[in-house]
């Protein structure tokens, strides 16, 4: 039998032409970050809440400081989080502008 021919727009070229077309690889690792119900959690709090500190998201999440600065730490690595030192505080907030029309999506809101 083998493989379907490849005939311009048929569902095989149209299946080809979808995976050329995006980073999977990217998305992956954009999706595989939200799959973690951790670092969504604290997702969901910097964008109801941005410029939160470790301890407020701490507080608001219910884990440990430590958790949720290693949370924080990939966050940062994969560029959804950024940190900044505002006096003796450093303060987080989204900076993924894909992620967090995702969490619009999912119904999170800012109220």
């Amino acid at each position: 039998m083998g493989e379907p021919q490849s005939v311009q727009g048929s569902p095989v070229e149209r299946g080809r032409l979808a995976i050329r077309t995006i980073d999977i690889h990217a998305w992956s690792r954009r999706f595989g970050l939200l799959a973690d119900p951790n670092r969504l959690e604290i997702l969901l709090c910097l964008h109801r809440a941005p410029g939160s500190t470790v301890g407020e998201i701490a507080a608001a999440t219910g884990r440990s400081e430590n958790a949720v600065s290693q949370a924080l730490r990939i966050l940062r690595h994969e560029n959804c989080v950024v940190s900044t030192r505002v006096g003796r505080s450093v303060i987080n907030r989204l900076d993924d502008p894909i992620v967090h029309e995702i969490l619009h999506s999912i119904g999170a809101g800012h109220e």
